[in-house]
């Protein structure tokens, strides 16, 4: 059989889900509320059926070539509803979304990993080395995206073009993850001459062996388009459901959204340090705000005028100083190479604090 059991029944959920999700939004039954749940829902199964076909080409290819395929094509669902968002001129959600992905990460699922890990272990250490490695490039990241905000809170002579320099950072950005690729290729070649059989760069899905070609590639396709649809028919039920809740659009941005396009990825980074795998449970857990920062965020710029928009990094100052304080603390938390429960509750705890301050917009 080509898909284990469990890829069998995430598929055939994923078809059940999303084809309720297409009722609701084609139908127009279910309320207000249904539509938004059901396509949230089946936006997080498509996420994680993309990330599966995304490894499986990069298993094909080769452990480094999985990181790349990875990082080019696995945070496609939660690009295709920022652009929804954008095309819907949602400009709070979209820019909220960005932020809410990066704080997510780095204090929601890090910090619960934290907890899974240290109840069932206690004190977890990992790799000093490489939590600095990784959270250099965290920190460079968003002080890059931080810049164009400072411009413009500062009145420096750069306000007024805060557009021109977006595209500028967005370039440079993409530029230096291009750059990195090659070094990030050879380290990961010789962790796999050294290592043995693994798993796929960052860990994130068990991916049976075997996968033919032909079939990662069909899947790949076929969750992409879905995931495009699937995200209009989330932002399409969004506006509704934030009337009916009473949410504003920075928290449903911050919080709903962002965790909407990554949950089941996130699944998985806890179940890792539940697992007793500190490493990888980071690796997968900060690899991902990072590719935002790099990737996601300068292409949004250069994509929103085919949406009829015009995306910048500007950040309002409290989402600014939310991520600095965010990326601060996280970094201070892991460079110690150690963690443990109550670091963890204290991560969750400020991220439900931020979360809280974001609820009437």
């Amino acid at each position: 059989m080509v898909f284990s059991r469990s890829e069998a029944r995430l598929v055939g959920l994923t078809a059940v889900v999303t084809a309720a999700a297409a009722v609701t939004y084609y139908a127009h039954v279910g309320g207000t509320i249904a539509p938004f749940v059901l396509s949230g829902a089946a936006l997080a199964l498509l996420a994680s059926l993309v990330g599966k076909s995304v490894e499986a080409i990069g298993d094909r290819l080769g452990a480094g070539a999985t990181g790349v395929v990875q990082s080019a094509l696995g945070n496609l669902p939660e690009l295709f509803v920022v652009l929804f968002a954008l095309k819907a001129k949602l400009y709070d959600v979209a820019t909220a979304t960005i932020v809410g992905s990066i704080l997510a990460n780095v204090l929601l699922v890090l910090g619960l990993a934290f907890i899974a890990g240290g109840a069932k272990h206690g004190v977890q250490r990992f790799e000093a080395a490489s939590a600095r490695r990784i959270s250099l490039m965290l920190v460079l990241s968003v002080a890059a995206l931080v810049v164009p905000a400072l411009t413009s809170l500062l009145h420096t002579p750069a306000a007024g073009h805060e557009r021109a320099l977006s595209i500028a950072v967005s370039v440079l950005l993409l530029a230096l993850f291009a750059a990195s690729l090659p070094a990030s290729l050879k380290k990961q070649e010789s962790e796999r001459g050294s290592a043995g059989p693994s798993p796929a760069v960052g860990g994130e899905h068990d991916v049976t062996p075997g996968w033919p070609m032909w079939l990662a590639i069909t899947m790949l396709i076929a969750t992409g388009v879905a995931a495009a649809l699937v995200s209009d028919w989330f932002v399409a039920g969004l506006t509704p459901a934030m009337d009916a809740l009473h949410i504003s659009q920075t928290f449903a941005g911050l919080v709903i959204v962002a965790i909407a396009g990554n949950a089941v990825e996130n699944v998985v980074g806890i179940q890792l340090a539940a697992r007793n795998q500190p490493d990888h449970a980071l690796s997968v857990i900060l690899q991902s705000p990072v590719q935002i920062t790099m990737m996601v965020a300068p292409a949004l710029v250069l994509l929103s005028p085919l949406v009829g928009a015009s995306f910048t990094l500007v950040l309002p100052p409290l989402l600014l100083v939310s991520l600095l304080l965010a990326v601060v603390v996280t970094v201070v938390v892991v460079l110690d190479g150690d963690s443990n429960w109550l670091e963890g509750a204290a991560l969750v705890t400020l991220y439900a604090i931020i979360a809280a301050s974001f609820w009437w917009g």
